[in-house]
């Protein structure tokens, strides 16, 4: 049986539009833009003093203005309601914090009108030699206040040796109403793990240095209730085995995944 083959969707003309020929770009802009146009999440970036706009189909998808046709790279005629609601909201993020607004109520176009929205809103500075260039927005459906301990947040301490993947999962983790911190190695992490209270280690296996499994075993001797989730392209292969109790996601993993995985770690902390 002969299976149909992935259609790679073609690389945005960008030199017909605000931010020009991609060759010129800074690496935050390149990085930023290229985790932005394969996020399932919705997102959109404004980037330099001309405030240009850049967003992704799970963005236009969201808004669902008719007239937004991704990838955008153009200076809007309009401030998009994810940058106007709050003129004083950007301050923090234009000095390098990334801040989250939960709830706040945005403009979406739906079955021809508009319609009011509780969306959680998460921004992320990205900078370039000079400072803060640009701004990420992730964009989520609000989430139903917690009714129980189980649904609260988690924090986690995500590591992860590959940049864009760890940009990704920590805006992803953020957008499920998470609180995370990350870094590169298991030797970044463990003085964060003896400094910060964790409620779950989310690390690669496969690490520069010390492993991942290395880096859970002696966090336990540091924080006996932290929960551990693994990311491994083998499964739960090289986990299965081990002295401790640990979950473990192959990769490529999605999001549904990733959720469910939490939920249960949740209900298995808040029981203890």
């Amino acid at each position: 049986m002969n299976h149909p083959a992935a259609v790679t969707p073609p690389t945005p003309d960008w030199s017909q539009t605000a931010l020009g020929d991609a060759a010129s770009w800074p690496s935050s802009l390149r990085l930023t833009i290229d985790i932005l146009l394969n996020s399932p999440q919705a997102m959109l970036l404004m980037w330099g003093p001309q405030q240009i706009m850049v967003y992704n189909e799970a963005y236009a998808a969201l808004i669902g203005l008719p007239s937004l046709r991704p990838p955008g790279g153009n200076v809007p005629s309009m401030q998009p309601a994810a940058w106007s609601w709050n003129s004083a909201a950007l301050a923090p993020v234009r000095e390098g914090r990334s801040l989250s607004y939960r709830g706040c109520t945005l403009p979406l176009w739906r079955d021809g009108r508009m319609e009011q929205q509780a969306l959680d809103l998460y921004y992320t500075p990205v900078k370039d030699v000079d400072g803060v260039a640009g701004i990420l927005c992730t964009l989520a459906l609000a989430r139903p206040a917690a009714a129980a301990d189980n649904q609260a947040p988690l924090r986690l301490l995500v590591v992860e040796d590959n940049n864009d993947a760890r940009y990704l999962v920590c805006e992803t983790l953020r957008a499920l109403g998470h609180e995370v911190e990350a870094v590169a190695s298991g030797e970044e992490a463990l003085p964060m793990l003896g400094q910060q209270q964790f409620d779950v280690l989310f690390t690669d296996v496969s690490l520069p240095g010390m492993s991942g499994v290395d880096l859970a075993r002696q966090a336990l001797q540091q924080r006996p209730e932290l929960a551990i989730l693994f990311a491994s392209g083998y499964g739960d292969e090289l986990t299965r085995h081990l002295e401790f109790p640990a979950q473990s996601l192959q990769k490529p993993y999605d999001i549904e995944q990733l959720q469910t995985m939490l939920e249960h770690i949740a209900t298995t902390l808040r029981a203890g």
